[in-house]
């Protein structure tokens, strides 16, 4: 039963009892505001087709129960459509768990400790090709003698490649999420290390990257089927993964790192030119921000309150019409969804997208900048005053860490959004 101002979270993601530094949840489960189970289900017709513009506003108003967050959030990333049926959903999942374990049986074939409940911390093969026989490798592999036969020279650059990430991936899977209880248990740590394996191997061009385990552990904890974590994290890269395309020239994230810097520049001009003499305008400082969508800058249980609420501001109806492909690892652009969308059925921030600047074609921005440019906003007057180099403002904004209110983040990033919006369209009529 939901009493007074609401029910903390945090006993459903616990923290081990050492890590007492850990931020507090600021997010309540309440009554009348927070989607629950009941309203969740109420939601549904009998044949299973989905409200989605009630569950949106609801969503909006105080977040999802965390009983059902996983169900809910296969909505919201486009995993199903809000028009589809009970049984229609049942033969989309069975057919893509089907098609996750097709996929990990090939990595399985490749490198045997792939599903095995094991996974490996230190490098397994030379950028040549060579096997690495590490003593820590041959520890990990529980083979003491080196005669495995995944211990051979490769030719073949796709799989030697997918081979050298596997370490990195096992060294930044025992960091991600450890102060959890969850993850104390050896088999969630080697369910991450298998889908990010699986997703390095999926995902030809991108590969894996540091921070994609910082995205991937919630669906781990959200979802208790593998394939269906794996495909909701496929879904929630399928946005993301522009930011983690690097080449010798550029990083990913550098393309909203520079329409932060415009942002900024049209809302707060002053603060702006002060990061330029700083040395700042490249906006590097808040480049982890913006890789991982705040995970670090909030406790577990309000990260995931900031993402279901940026997802539903941002909803289209038209999400699954665009990853109804689940083979495909290739990024949807904005401009290229299907057009007939209902805008009841889309999230506040989609509607506000489609009302001022939907008729010029350019794509929307998507809502984390704004809530970076929000972040700014309220440091600015600090920033002005104390910031006399880069360090002191890394060091100012550290100090957000566990001390942003989700909601009023959202809030304010929608408002920034609005005032964006007129002085953009006002400077052009200039």
């Amino acid at each position: 039963m939901w009493r007074g101002p609401g029910t903390p979270t945090d006993s459903f993601y616990e923290v081990r009892p050492e890590c007492t530094d850990v931020p507090k949840t600021k997010f309540r489960i309440k009554a009348g505001r927070t989607l629950s189970p009941r309203k969740w289900h109420a939601t549904f017709s009998p044949e299973g087709f989905l409200d989605i513009g009630k569950t949106l506003s609801r969503i909006h108003r105080g977040g999802i129960h965390p009983t059902i967050r996983g169900e809910v959030w296969e909505f919201l990333l486009g995993c199903f459509d809000p028009k589809s049926t009970y049984a229609e959903r049942d033969q989309i999942r069975e057919r893509r768990r089907a098609q996750y374990n097709v996929l990990k049986e090939e990595c399985h074939q490749i490198f045997s400790l792939i599903g095995s409940g094991k996974f490996v911390t230190a490098p397994i093969i030379s950028e040549e090709g060579d096997p690495i026989l590490d003593p820590i490798v041959l520890q990990q592999m529980g083979d003491g003698d080196g005669n495995n036969p995944d211990m051979v020279k490769e030719t073949d650059q796709r799989i030697i490649q997918w081979k050298l990430t596997l370490h990195q991936i096992g060294l930044d899977v025992v960091r991600t999420d450890r102060t959890l209880i969850f993850y104390e248990k050896q088999e969630n740590l080697s369910k991450l290390w298998d889908i990010l394996a699986v997703y390095a191997w999926f995902d030809k061009d991108v590969g894996y990257c540091q921070g994609m385990s910082d995205l991937c552990s919630p669906m781990i904890i959200l979802l208790d089927n593998e394939g269906d974590a794996f495909w909701c994290f496929q879904h929630l890269m399928r946005r993301l993964r522009g930011n983690f395309r690097c080449t010798d020239q550029s990083v990913g994230v550098e393309t909203q790192l520079t329409n932060l810097a415009s942002v900024t520049q049209v809302i707060d001009p002053k603060l702006h030119q002060h990061l330029e003499t700083l040395g700042g305008g490249d906006y590097l400082f808040a480049f982890r921000m913006l890789m991982v969508l705040f995970r670090r800058e909030f406790s577990f249980g309000d990260s995931l309150y900031l993402w279901e609420m940026m997802w539903a501001l941002e909803y289209d109806p038209n999400l699954f019409l665009s990853y109804e492909d689940p083979d495909s690892s290739t990024e949807i652009s904005e401009g290229s969804k299907a057009g007939g969308k209902a805008i009841y059925q889309c999230g506040k921030y989609e509607r506000e997208y489609l009302k001022n600047a939907g008729r010029s074609n350019e794509p929307p921005l998507p809502i984390s900048v704004f809530l970076v440019a929000n972040v700014l906003k309220e440091k600015s007057p600090k920033l002005l005053a104390e910031a006399r180099g880069l360090d002191d403002v890394v060091k100012i904004l550290n100090d957000v860490t566990g001390n942003i209110d989700a909601r009023k983040a959202c809030t304010g990033a929608l408002k920034l959004h609005k005032k964006y919006l007129k002085k953009a369209q006002a400077a052009k009529k200039v």
